[in-house]
């Protein structure tokens, strides 16, 4: 396994690269610096604030009420832990699509006052405007098709994307669009397997999975899922490597024990005459 000091930075270059070659990209969300700094430590290729943080971190219900200062607030405290991996920043709802310049001017604000080097948006044909624009003044896009979460009321829950043929078609087209307009990468979410391989064989982007199957060219989740720190839900396609809850609440346990005997703090722990 290489070390931290034989990696090189990944960039939108890299991902491209990696597509090329038939590497995976992994990537993982990060929301406050020192997990960001753990996770650039482990090698991912990838670390997305993304507006998930809305539900896992601050505990609502959906991501539309995430706001501008708060994922400018966050991303820099990620992008001040990260060393190598590609920081990707979510645009939240309404910060890009009341008008190209409202966009434009906010996600510049994220590379320019958050230290993100990429930007994520959902949508598909009908935003393609809108990236090549991003794209066209040097700021690097992250495409978002199928389940797209901003769009929640609208597909009446977190639905499998593509199985009628109008749909499977409009995703067909939207990522060929993005990838047109220039996107180095697309996160395919919630989408049926055959979709997400047809789409990924088609383009030159880098395609990133989420619940669409094992024929992407990479894969991300969110970090409190997978640690077992946000228990709300479930999703099948989340895989838990770790039961972090369990372990803070048993810390908890133990230290209330331990005060509430008399065991903590010990003469050792104490500041003695």
């Amino acid at each position: 396994m290489s070390t931290i000091n034989e990696r090189k930075k990944t960039t939108v270059r890299t991902f491209l690269r990696k597509k090329q070659k038939a590497e995976k990209l992994a990537i993982l969300t990060a929301y406050d610096y020192y997990t960001a700094r753990i996770l650039d430590a482990s090698g991912l290729d990838g670390i997305m604030v993304g507006d998930s943080l809305n539900m896992v971190v601050y505990g609502h219900q959906t991501t539309l009420s995430a706001e501008m200062d708060k994922m400018l607030f966050h991303t820099r405290a990620v992008a001040d832990a990260v060393r190598l991996a590609l920081v990707i920043a979510d645009m939240p709802f309404l910060s890009y699509q009341p008008s190209v310049e409202t966009a434009i001017l906010n996600a510049g604000r994220f590379l320019k006052e958050a230290g993100a080097e990429a930007v994520k948006l959902e949508g598909g044909i009908e935003i393609v405007p809108t990236v090549k624009r991003l794209i066209e003044l040097g700021i690097p896009v992250m495409g978002h098709i199928g389940m797209t979460p901003q769009s929640i009321h609208r597909l009446g829950g977190p639905r499998v994307q593509g199985r009628e043929e109008a749909r499977y078609n409009y995703f067909l087209e939207s990522a060929e669009a993005l990838d047109e307009a220039g996107c180095f990468s697309c996160v395919l979410e919630l989408m049926t397997a055959p979709l997400a391989k047809e789409i990924t064989e088609r383009v030159a982007m880098a395609t990133i999975g989420i619940g669409s199957g094992r024929y992407c060219d990479g894969q991300v989740l969110v970090i409190n899922d997978i640690i077992g720190l946000y228990q709300e839900m479930q999703p099948r396609f989340v895989r838990r490597y770790a039961n972090v809850a369990a372990e803070i609440e048993k810390a908890a346990r133990g230290f209330a024990e331990d005060v509430r005997s008399g065991g903590y703090p010990s003469d050792e722990e104490s500041f003695l005459e």
